[in-house]
């Protein structure tokens, strides 16, 4: 059956008054697409592969959601979870042999890996961007190729500098310092305490790309020009590269193998007192009573801005993958079509508690953005995000470089003494370029 309109307002007029919102959750624009109706195909049922989650409350509401979207049409959903890291190699074993999931909730720029194995969703997603004030630049770009929507805007996930306010204290800092120079000098003061830094040198796919992201443009450097030639090999890269050596002078041992789950871990252990990371971290510390003292010592800011002398930052971004070899893929738009409208979006960012960010800017006004000082950081990752492959255009070879960890393993190699920065930059420079001559 059609999902229709008295079935989103029935169906969700309690969440709308536990978020305080009007029934829709937010005003609409005045100039709207068409409202597009799909009815779901006899017998459908689908599945639906998503990341694991770091913050309950945003699998609880996604759940939620999904089980009224089942109420309401008939159509069962399974949702199964992968690891982070495994998003993506399955996601792209599911699109190459044409069979597995409806749908995935894929990372960053994976959609153009395989843009002509997904059903174009351009219709609903004019359709909601009308409706719900637009989508933000950034993570329109990684599910859009040309004047098409080849996967649907989701999230972006805010990253932000983690720490302990009274190691950074004891330290000798009263605030936390603003630039990449004075950055480095906490770390070094940090670790003489005692309490050191830790960020991820391995292949995490959030916590790893966005701090060297935010290594090698903090200092002008970039993987491409506007042109998409490869120019990672730059004065302003050897800059980055012998910044990130000092720093990972002060970490703790063993971060060169960190994926996403081990900062959050080193850092609710006492093992580091500064890191960056979502805003789960601050929520697992305060769901455990014995982490209360810890819990109530974390702070959060964006990171410090470099030489290039503006704030630059990736975010994690998910956007969902409707593959072509889906059986029902009239129930699938039904689905992401309900998942995304006013209620259920809002119900789902604020059960996520400030750990996921919006992708259409009405949605900016949610409640939970307000709720809390430590969630100020990440408030607009949707707004502020740059795109990975800056400042080329995104594409196979963008996605290509980012999977295959091209910049995060020249960073490595480079601050563990496997290569010298001349060679690491070298390394990057043959690895992209095998993507971009494509």
């Amino acid at each position: 059956m059609p999902i229709k309109r008295r079935d989103f307002l029935a169906g969700s007029a309690a969440l709308a008054g536990i978020a305080g919102l009007s029934p829709l959750g937010v005003r609409p624009s005045f100039a709207q697409a068409a409202e597009p109706s799909y009815k779901p195909e006899e017998g459908a049922s689908l599945r639906l592969l998503r990341w694991t989650p770091f913050v309950k409350g945003d699998e609880d509401a996604w759940l939620a959601n999904t089980k009224k979207f089942t109420e309401a049409t008939g159509v069962e959903v399974r949702i199964d979870k992968e690891s982070w890291e495994d998003i993506r190699p399955k996601a792209a074993v599911a699109a190459n042999v044409g069979s597995g999931p409806d749908m995935v909730m894929c990372w960053f720029d994976d959609a153009h890996q395989y843009p002509d194995k997904l059903v174009d969703v351009t219709e609903l997603a004019n359709y909601l961007g009308n409706k719900y004030g637009g989508w933000y630049d950034g993570v329109k770009g990684y599910a859009s190729r040309d004047d098409k929507f080849i996967a649907m805007p989701l999230t972006a996930i805010g990253n932000a500098v983690c720490y302990r306010d009274s190691h950074m204290k004891a330290a000798g800092f009263s605030e936390f310092p603003k630039d990449t120079a004075g950055f480095l000098e906490l770390c070094k003061a940090m670790k003489a305490k005692g309490t050191p830094a830790g960020f991820p040198h391995g292949k995490a796919v959030g916590d790893g790309n966005n701090y060297a992201h935010w290594l090698l443009w903090s200092h002008g450097g970039k993987m491409v020009d506007e042109s998409g030639k490869v120019t990672i090999n730059s004065p302003e890269t050897l800059a980055a590269i012998n910044y990130a050596k000092q720093l990972y002078e002060t970490f703790i041992p063993g971060t060169e193998s960190w994926l996403d789950i081990n900062n959050n871990r080193a850092f609710l252990a006492g093992q580091v007192s500064l890191t960056a990371n979502g805003v789960s971290l601050y929520y697992a510390a305060k769901k455990d009573a014995a982490l209360a003292e810890l819990a109530s010592d974390i702070r959060t800011t964006n990171f410090p801005i470099g030489p290039v002398g503006q704030s630059v930052e990736l975010h994690q971004t998910s956007s969902i993958l409707l593959f072509n070899h889906s059986k029902y893929p009239e129930a699938a738009k039904a689905y992401i079509k309900f998942m995304m409208e006013g209620d259920q979006m809002n119900a789902w960012i604020e059960g996520s508690s400030a750990y996921c960010c919006q992708p259409l800017k009405a949605f900016a006004n949610n409640p939970v953005w307000t709720a809390d000082p430590i969630h100020a950081p990440y408030a607009k990752a949707s707004e502020t995000l740059r795109p990975n492959g800056y400042a080329g255009p995104l594409g196979y070879a963008s996605a290509g470089v980012m999977a295959d960890y091209v910049l995060v393993d020249m960073f490595a190699t480079a601050v563990t003494g496997q290569m010298t920065p001349e060679d690491a930059m070298a390394e990057a420079e043959r690895r992209a370029n095998r993507y971009y001559r494509v």
